[in-house]
């Protein structure tokens, strides 16, 4: 599964809209079940370049070789989103 440039958009509006970052990704989550999200402290992410800022808010697309994680600037290899918020 990757993660389209549509429904990042789509995410970065909901984000837009709402109080906190959590309740961004709890909305998401009601609405898409199988996007993967992930939040992590802003520090852990220092090295790395989000695909999207949304005010305080960064969004990375990661992808998986089915061992291990890393993140990703192609939405076709990406299939979860790590969050941080700085």
């Amino acid at each position: 599964m990757s993660i389209s440039a549509e429904s990042l958009q789509a995410f970065a509006n909901v984000l837009q809209g709402a109080a906190s970052l959590r309740e961004a990704v709890a909305h998401w989550r009601t609405h898409d079940t199988t996007t993967r999200m992930v939040i992590v402290d802003a520090h852990d992410m220092r090295d790395e370049t989000p695909a999207l800022r949304v005010g305080a808010c960064q969004v990375y697309l990661a992808s998986s070789n089915g061992h291990c994680w890393s993140v990703t600037q192609q939405h076709d290899e990406a299939s979860a989103l790590i969050l941080s918020e700085s």
